[in-house]
């Protein structure tokens, strides 16, 4: 544990196969475990899920239902645990959105996910864009009518955490041009209000996080003791076969716009083999797609939430995320 680590400047990159090198040495945890979900209709998947949090009365997940072959067609439902399965809460509202997440902003729920829609080109060719969309409200019937934002076109991975100055610290996740295919950016606003495309455009990048032709985005935020910003997120890049998706984590210190060094925190082989989505030319079975950590406050342990091979989820023992300091608040 490094009580006085201290983030100076943001390193220069690594490559994720130095970082899985690092990651490697380290010590092995217990093999992760697989959620089990029933009533999602035949030949449907719930994979990219939240951690298990707290809204109104109930202790719930939200996660992506999609069929195996399908693309673009999926929709957020949530799940309950009843004998050791999660299965969808009754009456509860369906989303036609990707990859859910969920955070806490004063006493309010912010629930969202990336909406997908079809758009025709100039030259009148038909294609699929996506935008990350925000709900906010203090129960499940709240936040199907509490629309909050939309994010910019062709950005995922946009999520928010409090900071001590009551401001809320904003990444993003811009792409193109200089940005390839994913770089992090940050920005600070005042308020929900300001939770809006214009804003998100003005998130100054983070430099340094990722090596050429490779890419990651942010899942989780959390507001550490000493004011820094502990960041959950993924790391990818893609070979001739295959698709690579890593969780990892790093600190970021928004009074100088530094980050630490990313590093990998969970992989697809801390899982048992299983199923795997068949919808590209790559193979996806080495994808891991991050969502929250539950600490346990007695020590310095944490679960992870995860997605697997975009068929699956689990859940695995991490430790010590970030270096020693103290998350301020969690999600419940």
């Amino acid at each position: 544990m490094l009580e006085n680590y201290k983030i100076e400047k943001t390193p220069s990159s690594a490559r994720c196969t130095e970082l899985l090198k690092k990651f490697k040495e380290k010590e092995a945890l217990p093999m992760g475990e697989k959620l089990q979900f029933s009533d999602v209709g035949e030949g449907n998947d719930v994979y990219n899920i939240t951690a298990p949090f707290e809204i109104g009365d109930k202790i719930i997940i939200a996660g992506r239902v999609e069929s195996r072959e399908a693309y673009a067609d999926s929709q957020v439902m949530f799940f309950e645990e009843k004998d050791g399965k999660w299965s969808p809460v009754n009456g509860a509202p369906t989303f036609k959105l990707e990859d859910p997440f969920v955070t806490k902003i004063g006493e309010e729920t912010i629930f969202g996910g990336v909406e997908v829609y079809p758009y025709t080109t100039e030259d009148g060719t038909c294609n699929i864009g996506y935008r990350t969309v925000f709900y906010r409200g203090h129960d499940l019937s709240s936040l199907e009518k509490g629309k909050l934002a939309v994010g910019p076109d062709g950005m995922k991975d946009i999520r928010l955490v409090p900071l001590k100055n009551s401001h809320i610290g904003v990444f993003t996740r811009p792409q193109g041009g200089e940005s390839g295919k994913g770089k992090i950016g940050y920005i600070e606003i005042d308020s929900l209000q300001d939770l809006n495309e214009q804003n998100l455009l003005k998130a100054e990048i983070i430099e340094n996080q990722f090596a050429s032709g490779e890419w990651g985005g942010v899942n989780e935020l959390h507001l550490l003791e000493d004011g820094t910003i502990g960041a959950i997120g993924h790391i990818a890049y893609e070979d001739e076969k295959s698709k690579h998706y890593y969780a990892m984590s790093f600190m970021y210190d928004p009074k100088i716009h530094f980050a630490s060094q990313i590093e990998i925190i969970v992989t697809r082989e801390n899982f048992p083999a299983g199923k795997k989505k068949e919808k590209e030319s790559k193979d996806l079975t080495d994808i891991v797609f991050p969502s929250n950590l539950v600490i346990n406050d007695k020590d310095d342990t944490a679960i992870i939430f995860v997605g697997l091979s975009d068929a699956e989820a689990g859940s695995r023992p991490i430790t010590d995320p970030f270096h020693g300091k103290k998350i301020i608040a969690q999600l419940k």
